[in-house]
């Protein structure tokens, strides 16, 4: 019998993943993804925490080449993906794998330690199956962020004034704030807002990279 050879974990699972795999891989690039955005830039360094199944499985599932994708900014489907460990190296993206044996939230759990420079931010994510994913936790506050409703993640300066000018933004384009969670690293410095809204205005991310201290804008529907 001949021996098979696979460039990629889409070679073996198809490039839309169904089953438990899709949590391993789709799920695991989601994660990935979601948090490069958050962070707003790519970052110097990952540390990478895996928990349970994830802990047991993340070389032999493509969980580690997923996440690292998604970091980089690749969708789950992008054929770059199975590449991604040597992409990170030549991107000077030092990536470290550290399996725990704790419990944690969820089977498939995940938190990332994201430093650049003398910032830094931590994420915990999880893949609930199927592809869906959750962020459930930034720089150490409880959040549930399911991205299956109008998203928008900025990254802005932490300077008086700039929360009451994005809550305007909305108000005068008639669109519902549903939750909002800012953080920030330390007085005067980056600051996150994470905004989920009622109705899906892609058009209204435009409009909040107008504002003054506004580094980044993201947008997920």
């Amino acid at each position: 019998m001949d021996q098979l050879k696979y460039k990629s974990v889409f070679d073996i699972i198809g490039p839309i993943m169904v089953g438990p795999s899709s949590s391993h891989t789709a799920g695991a690039a989601r994660i990935g993804k979601v948090v490069r955005s958050i962070f707003g830039e790519q970052p110097d360094s990952v540390d990478i925490y895996l928990y349970e199944s994830f802990a047991k499985t993340y070389r032999g599932h493509g969980t580690d080449v997923a996440l690292v994708g998604g970091l980089l900014g690749m969708a789950p489907d992008d054929p770059r993906l199975a590449d991604s460990l040597k992409i990170a190296y030549e991107s000077q993206m030092e990536v470290l794998f550290v399996p725990r044996n704790e419990k944690a939230e969820h089977p498939n759990s995940v938190k990332m330690l994201l430093t650049k420079g003398d910032r830094k931010m931590t994420v915990t994510g999880i893949s609930i199956g199927g592809g869906n994913i959750q962020i459930s936790e930034l720089n150490g506050f409880k959040i549930s962020l399911t991205m299956g409703t109008p998203t928008f993640i900025t990254v802005h300066q932490d300077v008086p004034g700039i929360i009451a000018k994005v809550t305007q933004l909305f108000s005068e384009a008639a669109v519902n704030i549903g939750t909002m969670t800012v953080t920030r690293e330390s007085k005067g410095e980056k600051a996150i807002m994470i905004i989920e809204v009622d109705e899906p205005r892609p058009d209204i991310k435009e409009k909040l990279k107008q504002l003054d201290h506004i580094y980044n804008v993201t947008y997920f529907d």
